[in-house]
């Protein structure tokens, strides 16, 4: 007798022990398939403060970052965005050498196994440049430099169209020099413009016209009126607007010329220092914004 009860305890508890597995699994299952299984392209604006990080994940399961902001603030934000159990990324792109869109870079470059690296051989002469191409070389990834008309594609589904910068950079100013990119998924495209000012919106209304057009424009140099030139913006036809800038930061951006010109063109403007990390999600027809 003593015997059966001890075996119908066991079973029993057998049986919750599974229980709990499953639901892990379950829970697990959930969290991992956040993004990548919903059919969707995800664009996540992280929330770096005063800095620029764009994690990208395709209806393919592929995924990107271009930039990491200025610190480790970047693995914070990409544990939201990733499966805890994910340590690899497809494409790493830097757009340029400032320590507010690499350093963060460093960090990552250490946590994730990167498969495809791609840079301009523009380089500031600082510290976090030189840490920065030291991980670059140690990951032994495949590495680019990225020119003018290059299309990547990740997965089957989504591409990315490098419109700027055209040629060997390596001797201009590192705004200048920045890595511009379409980012583009049906119907929908993302245009993605670091810190490149007025002078290379110009040349891309000049040499690119109609192509630029994008429902969603990542403000070049964190809303500054450096940048976001009224012929870039109306050449653009953007409906949202994206700032990537810290709150109360020292250089007052968004600048208010840049906020006024969004006004007028019933833009949507929207502000990681207000909203922290902003997501969104598109079909191939239509894009939102994750509330």
């Amino acid at each position: 007798m003593i015997n059966k009860i001890f075996l119908i305890r066991t079973f029993i508890l057998g049986i919750f022990v599974l229980l709990i597995i499953w639901f892990g699994f379950l829970s697990w299952q959930n969290q991992t398939s956040a993004n990548y299984g919903d059919g969707l392209l995800t664009v996540a604006f992280l929330d770096v403060e005063q800095g620029d990080a764009i994690f990208v994940e395709t209806p393919d399961g592929v995924q990107m970052l271009i930039d990491g902001g200025p610190d480790s603030a970047v693995l914070r934000e990409l544990g939201k965005q990733m499966a805890v159990s994910d340590r690899d990324l497809d494409v790493v792109l830097a757009t340029h050498s400032d320590k507010d869109h690499i350093g963060g870079l460093v960090d990552v470059l250490e946590r994730y196994d990167i498969e495809n690296i791609i840079t301009t051989n523009n380089q500031n002469d600082t510290t976090v440049v030189k840490v920065f191409s030291e991980r670059v070389v140690n990951e032994k990834a495949n590495t680019y430099l990225a020119n003018y008309g290059q299309q990547l594609a990740l997965g089957a589904s989504t591409s990315v169209l490098i419109l700027s910068p055209a040629g060997d950079v390596s001797s201009w100013e590192s705004n200048t020099a920045s890595i511009v990119t379409q980012l583009r998924y049906g119907e929908v495209e993302f245009m993605l413009t670091g810190d490149a000012p007025t002078s290379i919106e110009e040349y891309l209304v000049k040499t690119q016209g109609e192509i630029l057009e994008s429902e969603v424009l990542k403000l070049g140099h964190h809303g500054s009126r450096t940048s976001s030139a009224d012929g870039f913006l109306n050449m653009v036809k953007p409906n949202y607007a994206v700032v990537s800038a810290g709150k109360d930061n020292t250089y007052g951006h968004p600048h208010s010329e840049v906020v006024d010109s969004l006004q007028k063109r019933d833009v949507n403007m929207l502000n990681t220092a207000d909203s922290g990390t902003i997501v969104f999600k598109s079909d191939g027809k239509r894009v939102w914004v994750v509330e």
